[in-house]
């Protein structure tokens, strides 16, 4: 099982005012944004190094996956988030801070996990591109 890599800003944020929350969580839409632009990219690049070895096959599995799934899933929590922030400033009942700050904990290690596993897949991907230009 993966461990979250600590952050050392996630305690500085989760005391800061909730429009530092608020931007941070804009900065994490971005980032996902980001993220699909280059799944593109990627799959664009295996589809030009085409082959039926099977780790071609997973890898591009794996990027349908991180795409229709982790993002997409990870954009929808974050965009309930900012709705429950909305809320949380105009004092809708049963919304209170703590739990609003527990919940950005939460989508920012979801976050880190994420960059981290993108992060080695893109590599295993540079390197398996690397391999096929070498031998042809």
């Amino acid at each position: 099982m993966k461990t979250i890599p600590g952050n050392p800003k996630t305690a500085l944020l989760l005391g800061a005012s909730l429009d530092v929350l608020h931007q941070e969580s804009k900065e994490f839409l971005e980032t996902i944004a980001f993220w699909s632009y280059e799944t593109q990219f990627f799959k664009n690049l295996l589809e030009k190094a085409k082959t039926n070895e099977s780790r071609y096959q997973q890898m591009l599995q794996t990027l349908d996956t991180i795409y229709d799934q982790l993002f997409k899933f990870l954009k929808k929590d974050i965009v309930a988030h900012e709705k429950n922030l909305s809320e949380l400033k105009e004092l809708a009942a049963g919304l209170n801070d703590a739990s609003y700050r527990d919940e950005h904990k939460k989508l920012g290690e979801n976050m880190s996990l994420l960059a981290q596993d993108f992060k080695e897949l893109k590599m295993t991907i540079f390197d398996f591109v690397k391999q096929r230009k070498e031998l042809n």
